[in-house]
């Protein structure tokens, strides 16, 4: 791809009108999977996600058409659902989950997953990011390690869901000589 993709930004009231783009994405994405186990539950994915008063999200764009999005949501303070796999559990632990990251075919191996990714979390307020990753996809986890994830455990967030790498992020860093942010 030559051209340049234009970034916008979204918000919890926008999801009525950047839904449908959403799930045209993931299914051109998916294309090749349609039968797999989550596929069938996007929607429901997109309207939880979507759902929680701070949704983020960001859409990128190849003139007027979607190419790719990242999305995701503050969680709850103290329930920080990857808390169990670190003892101790960071000072500072308000943290964003990045519910997803999706490119289309035409778009991928471009830098627009990275692009979109980081327009995400720039100007988040929080400590910590926080996602999940398919253990069965090494080369997305290595990706995200390049991004500066760690992986801190694994979970089954269902019977029916495949096992995921639980990664995490430090967004911003405490300066040890005046405690403020680096």
């Amino acid at each position: 791809m030559t051209r340049a993709l234009n970034l916008r930004h979204y918000t919890h009231t926008d999801l009525p009108d950047i839904r449908q783009a959403l799930l045209d994405v993931r299914a051109d994405a998916h294309a090749a999977e349609p039968d797999a186990p989550f596929a069938r539950r996007l929607p429901w994915f997109v309207d939880h996600g979507g759902g929680h008063p701070q949704f983020a999200c960001v859409i990128a764009y190849d003139q007027d058409k979607p190419a790719g999005f990242a999305y995701g949501a503050p969680s709850d303070p103290g329930r920080e659902w990857w808390r169990e796999h670190l003892d101790p559990t960071p000072e500072q632990s308000a943290t964003f989950a990045v519910s997803e990251v999706m490119v289309r075919p035409a778009w991928r191996k471009t830098g627009a997953a990275h692009a979109l990714h980081e327009a995400l979390l720039g100007a988040r307020t929080e400590d910590l990011a926080v996602l999940l990753v398919d253990t069965a996809h090494l080369r997305v986890q290595a990706r995200y390690e390049r991004w500066r994830y760690r992986k801190v455990g694994e979970r089954q967030p269902s019977p029916d869901s495949p096992v995921y790498a639980v990664m995490l992020r430090e967004l911003r860093s405490v300066n040890p000589d005046n405690g403020q942010d680096a």
